[in-house]
């Protein structure tokens, strides 16, 4: 049975997500830890070499353009990862929350071909990454940044992580308490309607500038739909300059 998506979401807004022990296990469970990662959106590390990789427009970059395809490749197993946590039933209750306009993803692609990218929840201004994957040298790292400068421009106050791990932590992730992470998640998901009848609202305001101008048809030359307002950092080179702002 696929998760609630209702409960799934009011679930978030009290600090507490699900997860599987493996790829194929047939239950769920609910975790809420007492230690919480996040990463502070005014203090993303930018690596000099990272920099110039996003600066050239290495890698094109969008945002809910291949939702699905994200999340399958945050499933697969890896060399590094045997298994993972994602098993059928929560990628069907992402996939859902995905079509009513909660989860959201940022795609990196080398030509064609997506190498990389992640996935998460957005409520309110509170956004909660959920994975990560990488097939190309910095693909994750990419995706990162690109979800920093974006979630900052739209105005989001909080990037949820999860739990740290060193990847994150080379980053500007920082692991704070249980009790401060609830206030900070009060305070970004305050504004957020989850009543019965509200689940036709998506994520709002802050998601729509936030991922929209990225949301490009799949069959367009650019990864823009040429009826997009442009607003915001949408060039490599533009994100370098609102994360250098930002540090």
């Amino acid at each position: 049975m696929m998760i609630d998506p209702l409960i799934l979401l009011q679930a978030y807004t009290i600090g507490v997500f699900p997860m599987a022990d493996d790829r194929d296990a047939a239950e769920v469970y609910w975790v809420e830890p007492k230690q919480r990662a996040i990463l502070p959106l005014d203090g993303f590390h930018l690596s000099k070499s990272l920099a110039k990789k996003i600066r050239r427009d290495q890698f094109r970059v969008t945002a809910n353009r291949a939702f699905a395809d994200i999340l399958a490749l945050c499933a697969e197993a890896a060399p590094d990862r045997p298994s993972t946590w994602i098993n059928r039933e929560i990628e069907s209750a992402y996939r859902h929350l995905y079509a009513i306009g909660y989860a959201h993803s940022i795609e990196v692609w080398d030509g064609d071909e997506l190498v990389g990218g992640l996935y998460g929840v957005a409520l309110g201004r509170a956004f909660f990454g959920e994975s990560m994957v990488s097939r190309r040298t910095d693909a994750s790292k990419v995706a990162l940044a690109w979800l920093v400068a974006r979630l900052r421009f739209g105005g989001f106050t909080l990037l949820d992580c999860q739990f740290m791990t060193d990847h994150l932590h080379s980053m500007g992730a920082v692991e704070i308490s249980q009790r401060d992470y609830l206030q900070l998640l009060g305070a970004a998901v305050g504004e957020a309607a989850l009543g019965a009848g509200a689940l036709g609202s998506g994520s709002g305001a802050a998601a729509e500038l936030a991922f929209a101008p990225l949301a490009g048809r799949a069959d367009a030359g650019s990864p823009f739909a040429p009826n997009v307002t442009v607003s915001g950092p949408l060039s490599g080179h533009a994100i370098v300059q609102l994360l250098t702002h930002m540090s």
